[in-house]
């Protein structure tokens, strides 16, 4: 189960404040509380804190100051890939792409960028009309995505599948679709693709945040999700991915398997 922590963003005020004033200790910070949380990889994403024409330089400097506290592997996250792009050229270690629907023109562009700079890419089980709501469509995208990878030379087991939670307060009928669309996924092609979800996507604006998403991880990881973008500070939320690891007999038990997990 790999963790993609979700906190540098700019749809957070602090991160927004940061990007805006150039100031690298509060992504420092977060990169490394996240990587002490248990998190894999670290999601960056400026979000709507700078203008779109600033974004490649935006992100060349992120992933320079990360970088300087923190190992770990990034996923860089934008629907800018100029954005993108201008980070990937700086990473120390191959990263991840989030993300690329199921549009031709985004996957002319998107593909062969992974390829060339040796990234994961996460692809979203979508077009320009919008989500679908059951399995069957979702899995329609995700066939294309993978034919996509094929055609550019994009290792199957690279690609992530999104099929793209909502908040279930407003669109409950679409998480058990979800969970039997990470099971189709496995079924795609051989090796199969990894899945990801944007896991906080389905406690949004819920006063019970915290359960749902905990509630949701163990049911998702036993129907085949491999990778979550998500808290990594919410300890609870991580013993759930250690503990799923477990039972799913993906990990071997250890009485230290909590603190192994993070330690990964």
């Amino acid at each position: 189960m790999i963790i993609i922590g979700e906190r540098i963003n700019g749809m957070f005020k602090d991160i927004g404040d940061a990007l805006r004033n150039k100031d690298a200790k509060p992504l420092q910070e977060w990169a490394l509380k996240q990587e002490e949380g248990g998190a894999h990889y670290l999601d960056v994403n400026s979000g709507p804190a700078v203008p779109k024409e600033e974004r490649p330089e935006a992100y060349e400097w992120m992933v320079k100051v990360i970088q300087e506290v923190s190992n770990l592997p990034l996923c860089l996250d934008s629907t800018n890939y100029d954005a993108i792009e201008a980070g990937l050229k700086f990473l120390k270690r191959p990263g991840m792409i989030n993300s690329v629907p199921a549009e031709r023109d985004k996957i002319e562009r998107v593909f062969p960028m992974a390829v060339q700079y040796n990234a994961a890419l996460i692809g979203l089980t979508m077009d320009k009309v919008g989500i679908p709501k059951d399995a069957e469509n979702r899995i329609a995208f995700a066939m294309e995505l993978v034919a996509a990878a094929d055609e550019f030379g994009l290792p199957t087991d690279e690609l992530y599948i999104d099929p793209l939670i909502l908040p279930c307060n407003v669109a409950q009928e679409h998480a058990p679709e979800v969970l039997e669309a990470i099971r189709m996924v496995k079924t795609l092609s051989n090796p199969a693709p990894k899945t990801v979800l944007g896991l906080s996507n389905v406690s949004q604006k819920s006063p019970d945040r915290h359960l749902i998403n905990r509630t949701y991880l163990a049911m998702a990881m036993a129907a085949g999700l491999d990778a979550a973008i998500m808290d990594a500070n919410d300890d609870d939320l991580v013993d759930v991915a250690a503990t799923g690891q477990i039972l799913l007999n993906k990990s071997i038990y250890a009485d230290s398997y909590l603190k192994v997990f993070r330690q990964r």
